[in-house]
């Protein structure tokens, strides 16, 4: 019995290290994966910019900002937040600005299918994954915040 438990207890010290060592790369998909969808919508709102300033005006109630000042925010933000997110640059504040983007998507729109509803809590779920551990060890920042912290003597 002790040989079967010390055998299962090794196999699972294995699978916990095998794990482990996939993590910079999982959380390098999700960078990846929220990053695209993000960006991807910025561009199409860019590319027409009156229908996106009609959206913003008939469809997304951004509550407390003009039509105007929300759609170049929300553009801005979707342009912005997914590249230094997928480099790995402010990761955690990227994740953050676009939580915060996504969540207003949310909670502007008056109606959303619940497939549209689940996609969004998919993505909030996975930006509040990369607030909480970090962009993960293969993120930009790995590099450059011990050299801005010895630079700025921090």
């Amino acid at each position: 019995m002790t040989a079967l438990v010390q055998t299962l207890l090794a196999a699972w010290s294995q699978l916990v290290r095998l794990l482990s060592s996939a993590q910079p790369l999982a959380q390098l998909a999700a960078r990846l994966y929220v990053g695209q969808a993000f960006f991807a919508s910025g561009l199409t709102k860019l590319r027409d910019w009156d229908t996106t300033l009609a959206l913003f005006a008939d469809e997304y109630h951004v509550p407390l900002l003009p039509t105007h000042v929300a759609a170049v925010m929300g553009t801005a933000g979707e342009l912005l937040l997914p590249v230094l997110l997928v480099l790995g640059l402010g990761g955690r504040f990227a994740a953050l600005g676009l939580f915060v983007v996504n969540a207003i998507a949310v909670v502007s729109l008056s109606e959303i299918a619940p497939a549209a509803l689940q996609q969004h809590v998919f993505w909030g779920s996975l930006l509040v994954f990369i607030a909480l551990w970090g962009p993960g060890a293969l993120a930009l920042e790995r590099c450059v915040w011990p050299r801005m912290r010895a630079a700025f003597s921090l």
